[in-house]
């Protein structure tokens, strides 16, 4: 079940299972897996179907003796640890291991294997693991479950999955990695340059080209880091990233000497690993990164073979686990020795993962010895004639009444914004560090002032901040000048008004926001209500209002892991673009 282009199966048919019937949604991964029969040489027997798990009903008049899958993971992955916790079984997507169940109980197999995101066993503060657990269980199976590194299994990639396999009598022991310091005789582990050592040159012209805003940075990422390097933590000169404000396969390229990091499913313009020869890897590095076999053809175009890949279990790993049941639940006897983990035995990666950074930083500081820190230019005034689009992007126009006035100084940079014949301040804007540093460069104070109480002005005033840090390669974006939201940080906001025109609750919610301390924390409605001294149907009102001009306010209907009644602000400041995954979603129901 949920076979993808075929990785688990892979492996289990090359130790001697038999495939009988798979069951895929995305025909594009089906045609893969067809075609690859069509060859002859992989899934002769089987009967691969496109399919809705949900509609799929299993043929019972075939003994089965094993099942195996992995449902959809993204209901528990860092993508929706980072989102505001983990949505799990009360996803969509989280639910279908009750397919999974509904098929055993029909088929009554000898035994299972379910493979799925580590992040599983926090999902819903580990309510989603004991629901799955006692699924099973209830239809008759003990299961044996363990977080397990595939780079430990001869993989040159480390990933983390966890493994539950499922027995109608003896419980499953795993096996004993061949590789890495927990292997008989501490097996090297296998690299990623090992992996691809002899694969066909690429023909650059036909890779993704990497360029865009931060593509430059590429080259000078040290193998093995990513993004970090250009981190304050990692001792950057020049800073332009926050920690841990981005995902770990941000600019990621790969060390030749030693695994790669996880492969994903996405291939964006900045996503790794990349080659530590600042390239793309080709679909045949990715295929051998992943331990598909060389004559195993994945179909579709770059994007979507990649995709295929990446969600894929390393036909090697699967290869391991399915000698493990070979031996264990068949009795086949094994041509070589074989060994098991012992339940209260411990692995290595988990502790030599929190060592890394350490390493990171060694590396980083060794690049930065050989650094040339370029020679800061002098940043001059500058007048913004623009506009701001539906989707949050400020673009340029000569003919827009709206004018923003940039005057950098070494230790001040102030924005003005005027629209046609107003010249009279209303509002300011002051941000500087609470520890008495400055905030970037030599830069101590910013003031963003505004000569118009018009709502969308507010956001155009921070976009142009926004562009102004990009333009002088200070900092990608206000996000990265702030801090990840998840992490404390030391900037002051005040907001200071003139006047009696910003007297509305917007405003004063506005106000608020920027000097409330627990901003970035999901908080129930009533905190806001209470806290900011209004009812709550005015604090929704002016969340409302706050999404229109580009505020990530995220709630039960943004995202289904935040409770009902409950609210998180990541930043103070309006943070949409048009690349953001909340841009679509509405606060309300049926908004």
């Amino acid at each position: 079940m949920f076979s993808g282009a075929g990785g688990l199966d892979i492996g289990f048919c090359d130790t001697g299972f038999t495939l009988i019937e798979s069951v895929e949604l995305e025909d594009k991964f089906v045609q893969t897996m067809l075609h690859n029969q069509t060859t002859g040489k992989y899934f002769a027997k089987a009967n691969i179907k496109c399919k809705d798990i949900r509609q799929y009903e299993p043929n019972i008049s075939t003994k089965i003796d094993f099942v195996i899958g992995g449902p959809p993971c993204q209901s528990f992955s860092a993508a929706g640890r980072r989102a505001a916790g983990v949505a799990g079984t009360k996803d969509d997507r989280g639910s279908l291991f009750e397919e999974y169940v509904r098929v055993l109980q029909k088929l009554k197999p000898k035994g299972f294997l379910f493979e799925n995101v580590y992040g599983l066993l926090g999902a819903e503060k580990g309510e989603s693991i004991k629901k799955i657990l006692k699924a099973f269980k209830e239809i008759g199976y003990n299961v044996s479950y363990r977080i397990l590194d595939a780079a430990d299994y001869g993989v040159p990639q480390h990933r983390e999955r966890i493994i539950l396999v499922g027995s109608i009598d003896k419980l499953f022991k795993f096996p004993k990695p061949t590789h890495g310091p927990d292997s008989f005789e501490e097996f090297p582990h296998y690299s990623s340059q090992q992996a691809i050592l002899n694969v066909g040159k690429p023909d650059n012209d036909k890779l993704p080209s990497i360029n865009g805003r931060f593509g430059h940075l590429l080259n000078e990422v040290p193998p093995g880091l990513n993004y970090s390097f250009f981190t304050e933590k990692m001792g950057h000169p020049n800073p332009i990233f926050a920690w841990r404000s981005k995902f770990s396969d941000f600019l990621y390229k790969a060390d030749p000497l030693k695994p790669i990091r996880t492969l994903k499913a996405s291939d964006g313009q900045y996503t790794g690993p990349f080659h530590w020869e600042n390239r793309h890897f080709t679909i045949e590095e990715l295929k051998r990164l992943q331990t598909f076999p060389d004559d195993y053809k994945i179909l579709g175009n770059r994007a979507v073979a990649s995709k295929q890949i990446g969600n894929s279990v390393p036909p090697q790993f699967a290869r391991l686990l399915a000698l493990s049941v070979l031996n264990q639940f068949f009795n086949v006897e094994l041509p070589f020795e074989f060994n098991y983990l012992e339940e209260v035995e411990k692995l290595s990666f988990r502790k030599l993962k929190s060592e890394k950074t350490d390493q990171y930083l060694q590396k980083a500081s060794t690049a930065l010895d050989n650094h040339k820190a370029k020679p800061k230019k002098e940043i001059a005034s500058k007048k913004y004639k623009v506009e701001l689009t539906e989707n949050f992007k400020i673009k340029n126009n000569p003919k827009s009444e709206i004018e923003v006035r940039f005057k950098p100084t070494s230790k001040k940079w102030t924005f003005v914004l005027n629209r046609k014949e107003s010249d009279k301040e209303l509002y300011r804007i002051e941000l500087k560090r609470t520890r008495g540093t400055s905030l970037f460069n030599s830069v101590n104070e910013v003031y963003l002032i505004s000569n118009s109480n018009i709502q969308t002005d507010y956001t155009i005033l921070w976009k142009v901040f926004e562009q102004a840090l990009a333009e002088n390669h200070i900092k990608a974006d206000l996000v990265e000048l702030n801090g990840y939201y998840q992490y404390t940080n030391d900037i002051s906001f005040s907001f200071v008004k003139s006047g009696k025109k910003l007297s509305s609750n917007f405003w004063k919610v506005i106000e608020l926001i920027l000097i409330d301390p627990t901003i970035g924390q999901i908080k129930d409605i009533n905190h806001f209500a209470s806290g900011y001294e209004l009812r709550q149907d005015e604090i929704l009102e002016c969340f409302y209002d706050l999404r229109k001009i580009g505020f990530e306010i995220r709630n039960n209907n943004t995202n289904p892991e935040i409770a009902e009644d409950e609210y998180l602000i990541p930043y103070r400041f309006p943070t949409l673009t048009p690349l953001s995954v909340q841009l679509k979603k509405s606060l309300q129901a049926h908004g």
